[in-house]
């Protein structure tokens, strides 16, 4: 075998053995910069969600403190927000979102609350209802942060 056929060979072998690894560096590097961008954009849509949930249910959960007679469009912008995060969110984000407008329910079958009782309410932390659910939220989204390298 000649000497100059061999060295083109391992010339043409080194060269595409080098092409192919930069080639899949390249993808794997695109790869990881698509899935970082959609993890974001994920967050993003959950944290709108969230958000709203929140000012939803402490609308209606005052709503509750302060009336028996239901806020029934409240409830259904409630509802849909939490039907919304059925398809988005974490099992724990959905339980809790679920428990908080339990809560709420409850809570128009109750006696409406004066002032006084809701100042007392807030000192001793009991009018927090959405605590359990932000808490969810948080850890939801420090397992979706994206992993650095």
């Amino acid at each position: 075998m000649d000497v100059s056929i061999i060295s083109a060979l391992a010339a043409l072998t080194g060269a595409a053995v080098g092409g192919l690894t930069s080639g899949i560096a390249t993808w794997l590097n695109h790869r990881s910069q698509v899935r970082t961008e959609w993890i974001l954009h994920e967050k993003s849509r959950r944290q709108i969600l969230y958000r709203d949930f929140i000012e939803e249910a402490s609308k209606c959960y005052i709503d509750a403190l302060q009336h028996d007679k239901a806020d029934i469009p409240g409830l259904v912008g409630l509802y849909a927000k939490l039907s919304a995060m059925r398809a988005l969110s974490s099992k724990p984000v959905v339980h809790c979102a679920e428990d908080v407008a339990r809560r709420i329910l409850d809570t128009y079958l109750e006696p409406d609350k004066s002032f006084v009782e809701l100042r007392e309410m807030a000192i001793n932390g009991s009018i927090d209802l959405l605590r359990g659910f932000s808490d969810a939220c948080h850890d939801e989204f420090e397992r979706m942060r994206p992993i650095q390298f």
